[in-house]
C-alpha cells in the first residue's frame, strides 16, 4: 500500500527552536496523520553514540507502530570523507546498517555535490562504480538504494537519468524531489515525465518562484543555478505543479511511497497540515 510520510527535515524549524527534538517528530507527524516517517539524518543528544540513539529511534516507531519509509542522509561520494572515497563508501554502509535497523526499506544517499574542474559527464563513470557498490551492498541488506536530484551539480533530469542508466543496477533507483528541479531552472512536468519510470520514491516539494530579472525578494529565498530566487512554500501553494507531476507519475506505473518535505517560512504545522490536506487531495484525484 502506498504510504504518504512526513520527513523530519520538516519539523527543521522546530527543531532549531529548540521546540521539537528529531525523536520527537516521530510522533508529531504521526499525530499529524502521516502515514509513516521519512527520517532524515541522526541528531542524537550530545554526546550520545549514534548506535544507541538509533535504537531509541527504533523502540519509539515500535512503541508508535509507525513505519518508515526512507533513510536519508548526506553524502559526497568524490569529496566526503575528506575526499577518501573508499571511506566515504565505508560510511554510506554503516548508515545502511542503521536503516536496516530502523526497518527503512530504502536510503537515500547523495551522489556528490561538485568536482572542482571537472564536468558531471568527466566524473560519471566513477559515480557510477561506487554506487554501484552501495547498491550492491544495500541489496544484500534487502534495501533499495537511491540518490536524490539534489545539491545544483547532479540535480538536472539528465544528468540522473546518465547516472541511472550508468549505474545499471536493479537495486538503484532515483529519488524524485519534484520541487528539486527548479533549483537548476528546469520544469518539473518535463523532469519528472523523464525520471518517471526510474523513480523508487518521490518528494513531494513546492517552490515561491521569483524571476532573477526582479530585486531580491529578501529573507527566506535563495538562488537557482541561473540566478531565479526560490523559497519553500506550503505543497499547493507554490509553482510547483504537484498535481500534474502526481499525475504523470501515476500514467507512468509509479506505485511507490511519497514523502512530503516542507521547507517553508510559515509555522512548520499549519504548512505541514495544508501540506498534508491537499497532498492527499491530489493523490485522490489521480
Amino acid at each position: 500500500m502506498t504510504k504518504l510520510a512526513c520527513s523530519t527535515y520538516s519539523f527543521q524549524q522546530l527543531i532549531n527552536l529548540g521546540e521539537l527534538t528529531q525523536f520527537q517528530t516521530l510522533a508529531k507527524a504521526q499525530e499529524l496523520g502521516f502515514d509513516a516517517i521519512e527520517i532524515v539524518g541522526l541528531e542524537p543528544a550530545e554526546g550520545q553514540k549514534e548506535e544507541v540513539y538509533v535504537q531509541e529511534l527504533k523502540a519509539e516507531l515500535d512503541r508508535l507502530n509507525f513505519p518508515i519509509t526512507s533513510f536519508t542522509f548526506s553524502a559526497d561520494l568524490l569529496n566526503g570523507s575528506d575526499g577518501d572515497s573508499v571511506a566515504e563508501v565505508n560510511r554510506i554502509k554503516k548508515m545502511i546498517d542503521y536503516a536496516a535497523i530502523l526497518g527503512a526499506p530504502r536510503v537515500r544517499h547523495d551522489a556528490t555535490w561538485g568536482a572542482a574542474g571537472k564536468t558531471f559527464e568527466q566524473v560519471l563513470p566513477e559515480l557510477a562504480v561506487l554506487c554501484r557498490e552501495i547498491a550492491s551492498y544495500g541489496e544484500s541488506k534487502g534495501i533499495q538504494t537511491t540518490v536524490e536530484n539534489h545539491g545544483f551539480f547532479a540535480q538536472d533530469s539528465l544528468r540522473m537519468e546518465a547516472l541511472y542508466a550508468a549505474v545499471n543496477h536493479p537495486n538503484f533507483k532515483l529519488l524524485v524531489d519534484m520541487g528539486n528541479f527548479l533549483c537548476v531552472d528546469e520544469s518539473s512536468v518535463d523532469a519528472v515525465s523523464r525520471l518517471a519510470r526510474v523513480a523508487g520514491y518521490v518528494h513531494l516539494k513546492d517552490f515561491h518562484v521569483k524571476s532573477g530579472n526582479q530585486p531580491n525578494p529578501g529573507t527566506g529565498f535563495f538562488q537557482s543555478r541561473a540566478g531565479n530566487y526560490l523559497r519553500g512554500a506550503i505543497v499547493g501553494h507554490g509553482e510547483v505543479p504537484v498535481a500534474q507531476c502526481l499525475t504523470i507519475l501515476k500514467n507512468q506505473g509509479y506505485t511507490g511511497d511519497f514523502a512530503i518535505e516542507f521547507e517553508g517560512i510559515e509555522d512548520n504545522i499549519k504548512g505541514l497540515e495544508i501540506s498534508l490536506e491537499n497532498a492527499r487531495n491530489y493523490l485522490s484525484a489521480r
